[in-house]
C-alpha cells in the first residue's frame, strides 16, 4: 500500500513539475512586418523598446521607443522595468540583437513579445519616419 501512495505521489510531481513547465513557454514571439508594426503603434497596444546603443537611438528612432541598450551590463534590471504582462515589440538596426532580446524576454515572463522584421533598416526603408 506504501509503495502504491508513493508512486502516486511521484507521478503527480512529475505531472505538476512537467505542467509548470510548460506554461513557462506561454509567451510568444512574432516576427512582424514593418506595417504590422505600423498599425500596433497605431492602436498603441505596445510598448515600443529599441535596443540599440544610446549612439544609434540618438541617430534615429521609431517615435515612442524607449532605449534599452542589449550590450549594456545593466540591460537585465533596465528591462526589468518593462511591464511583462503587456505586449512588447523590439526592434534594432537589422533585427539580430531584437531577436536576441525577444528569446531572453520569452524566458524572462514576458507574455507577449513582436519583433520587428528587419529593424529599423527596414522601418526607414518603407519611408517610414524616425525621431531625433
Amino acid at each position: 500500500m506504501k509503495i502504491k501512495t508513493i508512486a502516486i505521489v511521484m507521478i503527480f510531481s512529475v505531472l505538476f513539475i512537467n505542467c509548470k513547465d510548460q506554461n513557462k513557454d506561454t509567451a510568444i514571439v512574432e516576427l512582424i512586418t514593418v506595417e504590422e508594426m505600423d498599425s500596433l503603434l497605431e492602436m498603441e497596444k505596445v510598448q515600443l523598446v529599441d535596443v540599440r546603443t544610446p549612439q544609434e537611438y540618438a541617430d534615429g528612432h521609431i517615435e515612442g521607443a524607449i532605449n534599452i541598450d542589449f550590450t549594456d551590463e545593466n540591460f537585465e534590471t533596465l528591462l526589468s522595468e518593462v511591464d511583462k504582462t503587456k505586449p512588447v515589440a523590439v526592434y534594432c538596426g537589422r533585427g539580430g540583437r531584437s531577436g536576441k532580446c525577444s528569446a531572453y524576454m520569452k524566458k524572462a515572463g514576458f507574455t507577449k513579445i513582436y519583433d520587428l522584421d528587419g529593424g529599423i533598416t527596414e522601418w526607414k526603408y518603407k519611408g517610414k519616419p524616425v525621431t531625433k
